[in-house]
């Protein structure tokens, strides 16, 4: 199936053209983040409205970095949730009115799934596997058994990963997205040089905390000001990128050892981050464990991914009637639509 693929759920409006669910013929994506730096974060009322500037222009420079026209696509996948509403409806409607127009089958997915299968574009992955699906919203452990199987191991209980990088590299003083920042400047600090706490690392459950991590880095510039410059802030970045990667490799170690699974994958925006890749890689060379790492394109908000998913549920004759948006939709919840509940 020749799949059109439209993402839109945050600050990235994105669209790809897929086969088969595996092969990428074209991915675009259109960038917000130069608007949002000025406020520190996203906007939600602004990345709609960019959103619906940037949506054709990105889908029509899909199709034409595919070299196919509107008329081959057999079928429209949009992300659906989790996500900003607004800005998921503007992918959603051009996904449904597309769809309309052409008579052909529209689905939503689910954002987070799509993340986590991802890595299926660039090599096969057996199941069952492991998944830490880490980024800017979210911080989960999954067991995956299947497409639309996902059982839920640990999760975050306040800030995700990802929000605790781009707050901390606010009160830094580092532009939004900071969490790119900190690994760029951590690369020059020394990782030990600030003592700062690994949230819940052995309170004996999956789940995990960032809220604190960042409530330290608070504490330790208002106790040393010059924290934030020259080699000082090197090695404050190295010491909380350390704490950050520490607890998500301790706690990913401890659900494939619960579960005997001997496959992992990584997945999220987070999963970009160089300290992370390179201490998982590690911890799955040492414990024996295939490590899947999606490419850093795709470990980034990208339409590209949705086609896994897209394909699997139009192939297997899943159709949506009216298509939402979901802010929250928990990614267990896609066992129901295997079951026909939608």
């Amino acid at each position: 199936m020749l799949l059109l693929t439209i993402e839109s759920s945050c600050d990235e409006t994105a669209a790809a053209v897929v086969r088969d669910g595996r092969i990428v013929l074209s991915s675009i994506v259109a960038s917000q983040a130069a608007v949002h730096a000025e406020y520190g974060g996203v906007v939600p009322e602004i990345a709609s409205r960019k959103h619906m500037e940037a949506v054709s222009v990105v889908v029509d420079q899909a199709l034409e970095q595919a070299g196919v026209s509107l008329d081959a696509i057999e079928g429209v996948a949009a992300t659906q949730g989790p996500g900003l509403v607004g800005a998921l409806l503007v992918g959603i409607c051009t996904a449904r009115a597309l769809a309309w127009a052409k008579g052909v089958p529209v689905v939503g997915v689910n954002h987070i799934e799509s993340h986590l299968l991802a890595a299926f574009l660039e090599q096969p992955v057996e199941f069952p596997f492991v998944a830490l699906v880490v980024s800017g919203g979210h911080t989960h452990l999954y067991l995956v058994e299947g497409v639309g199987r996902y059982r839920t191991l640990g999760q975050t209980v306040d800030d995700a990963a990802g929000e605790a990088f781009d707050k901390s590299a606010k009160l830094l003083g580092l532009p939004y997205p900071g969490g790119v920042l900190i690994d760029r400047l951590a690369a020059e600090g020394d990782p030990a040089a600030v003592k700062l706490p690994r949230p819940l690392l052995h309170d004996g459950t999956l789940d995990f905390s960032f809220s604190g991590l960042k409530t330290a880095v608070l504490t330790h510039l208002r106790h040393h000001p010059d924290a934030a410059e020259g080699q000082a802030l090197n090695d404050l970045c190295a010491s909380f990128q350390a704490a950050v990667c520490e607890v998500l490799v301790h706690k990913t170690r401890a659900a494939l050892r619960e579960t005997g699974v001997r496959r992992l994958v990584v997945a999220g925006g987070v999963a970009c981050n160089s300290g992370l890749r390179r201490e998982m890689a590690a911890m799955a060379d040492t414990e024996g464990v295939i490590l899947h790492i999606p490419s850093p394109a795709l470990c980034a908000d990208n339409a590209a991914m949705l086609g896994v998913p897209g394909d699997f549920y139009l192939s297997a004759g899943y159709r949506s009637g009216t298509i939402d948006a979901i802010p929250t939709w928990p990614l267990d919840a896609m066992a129901a639509r295997l079951a026909g509940g939608g």
